[in-house]
């Protein structure tokens, strides 16, 4: 059971959503907490509710995509609070579209951020926290549809399906140096956050879109406005799952079913289910 009152985390996407809402909870638990994100307003905001509750906090703009700015942020990290004992890779963006019409753009865009962004927190921090040689946890925010796979949902898919996979090869590279640092990556299916509309933060030079993204966009936000679990009881599950040191952490049992279906379709050698609610 890991402890976590005292402690010191680093959040991305720290903004909203989920990441506030880990934020928060992470300071309900008593542990100091690094916030990082583009958005500074939104970082302002979420260090106030930190504060709030009576928790130390510190606010670094990070683009997670840039490596050197991931190494500022654990730089000052460990500068200011001597230590970081957990790590959420939570920075995550989202497009739509066919396959065949996703922009080079969109391919380095999300990327950059979902899998680059993990990359850079993991090359960053763990040095460190091995160095220190404490016990501590990291969580990757990777997304049920680094499990299972949708119409029109391929650069996302693609980039949470490689979030699960280093998250499991770090699992067991960390098993075998004998380390103190537990992994977990977190799989929410839809939950009522801003992901819907994370393009307010692309960069313009990335700015070329799939040209029918907005064929998919009605059945996005019906699915996130329809998610029965908020991002605070994502956040509640997710600490769960770090102090008893639990890999997979799927908050909608139910998407279990598609994600047996999916294997199923492996081992039996049939082809991809369209698992989508109709």
């Amino acid at each position: 059971m890991k402890e976590i009152e005292g402690k010191v985390a680093v959040v991305t996407g720290a903004a909203s959503g989920i990441g506030r809402a880990l934020a928060l909870e992470m300071a309900r638990a008593k542990a100091s907490v690094v916030l990082a994100d583009v958005d500074e307003k939104g970082l302002a905001e979420t260090a106030a509710l930190v504060t709030g509750v009576g928790a130390a906090a510190r606010t670094v703009k990070c683009d997670v995509s840039k490596p050197e700015q991931v190494d500022q942020l654990a730089a000052r990290s460990f500068e200011h609070f001597g230590a970081v004992h957990f790590l959420f890779n939570n920075a995550g963006v989202g497009v739509l579209g066919p396959t065949w019409t996703a922009t080079v753009e969109d391919w380095q865009w999300v990327f950059g951020i979902n899998v680059m962004g993990v990359a850079h927190g993991i090359r960053a921090f763990v040095p460190r926290m091995l160095e220190k040689g404490l016990e501590g946890h990291v969580m990757n925010t990777a997304s049920v549809a680094g499990l299972v796979t949708v119409p029109g949902n391929a650069v996302y898919a693609a980039s949470k399906h490689a979030v699960v996979a280093l998250s499991e090869c770090l699992h067991h590279d960390l098993k075998i140096a004998g380390a103190k640092i537990g992994v977990s990556v977190l799989c929410p299916a839809y939950v009522n956050t801003a992901i819907g509309d994370s393009a307010r933060n692309r960069p313009q030079e990335l700015s070329a879109t799939n040209p029918l993204a907005a064929d998919y966009e009605p059945l996005l936000r019906k699915a996130l406005a329809s998610g029965r679990l908020s991002a605070e009881d994502v956040a509640k599950i997710a600490l769960e799952a770090i102090r008893n040191d639990r890999f997979y952490v799927l908050p909608h049992p139910k998407i279990k079913g598609s994600i047996e279906t999916r294997m199923r379709d492996i081992l039996d050698d049939r082809n991809p289910t369209n698992t989508l609610p109709t």
